[in-house]
């Protein structure tokens, strides 16, 4: 998918695309990065034969490159995901200088833990990378990976973003319960399962920011089907989302 991805950079230095498309990336203001910005080691098992780059470091320093590619005018989010050189036990604090080094000296990044909220144009974001997500999915009835919608409606419902403890989601022994929900958010955004989607529950805006990697055998062992290369864009004015399509010139 590095094709894919080459051209939402394009796109956002506003080189590709039709007017209604440059219209759009001509008001771009703020990239929020949901986690996994690398693969990393050792997630899952037999990862090493899927990786191109087996080197932690050197994945993230081609993933400097990429992140610095980004015009100097959007301001650039990130948190952690799993796959990400942090600890697994949530919450998840914002990757170290010692690993993402690279991706802090390309640009300006404002990197923060997993959860984390955030304040966009008096918007409110509630950013979470989602490993809970698979829990959810292998034990409450009725969800289904290509909906990651649903459980999230669910996750909000149950105001905490890991409600089935115990399972494969390692959890920290925090003093405080990081993982409640306290505060509504206007936007709430996942990722993890590698499947974009978008609603909107109880006026909160619910986006999944799918992913920009091809189907793993692990994947395809799991049964799950990821639909890479799609592109959510929150309007802050409107909180409606538009999904960009960069699977195809």
């Amino acid at each position: 998918m590095e094709d894919a991805f080459s051209r939402v950079l394009a796109w956002l230095k506003g080189d590709v695309g039709g007017p209604e498309q440059r219209h759009v990336s001509d008001r771009v203001k703020y990239v929020l990065i949901g986690g996994d910005l690398v693969d990393g080691i050792g997630v899952y098992p037999r990862q090493e034969l899927d990786l191109k780059v087996p080197d932690i470091y050197e994945q993230y320093r081609l993933a400097a490159k990429l992140v610095g590619e980004i015009p100097e005018h959007m301001d650039v989010v990130l948190i952690p995901g799993n796959h990400d050189a942090v600890r697994q036990a949530l919450p998840q604090p914002a990757i170290t200088k010692e690993f993402a080094g690279p991706v802090y000296d390309s640009r300006r990044v404002v990197s923060l833990g997993d959860p984390s909220e955030v304040r966009l144009e008096d918007v409110d974001f509630l950013l979470f990378h989602g490993t809970s997500l698979m829990d959810i999915l292998s034990s409450a009835p009725g969800f289904d990976y290509q909906r990651p919608v649903e459980v999230m409606e669910y996750q909000l419902r149950a105001r905490h973003l890991a409600p089935e403890y115990g399972k494969s989601t390692p959890i920290g022994p925090e003093v405080e319960d990081w993982l409640v929900v306290e505060h509504v958010p206007d936007v709430f955004q996942s990722g993890h399962i590698h499947v974009p989607g978008s609603g909107v529950y109880r006026g909160t805006t619910i986006v999944n920011s799918g992913a920009w990697q091809g189907q793993t055998d692990y994947q395809k062992r799991m049964g799950l089907v990821p639909q890479p290369g799609l592109l959510p864009v929150v309007n802050l004015q409107s909180l409606q989302v538009r999904m960009m399509d960069f699977r195809s010139e």
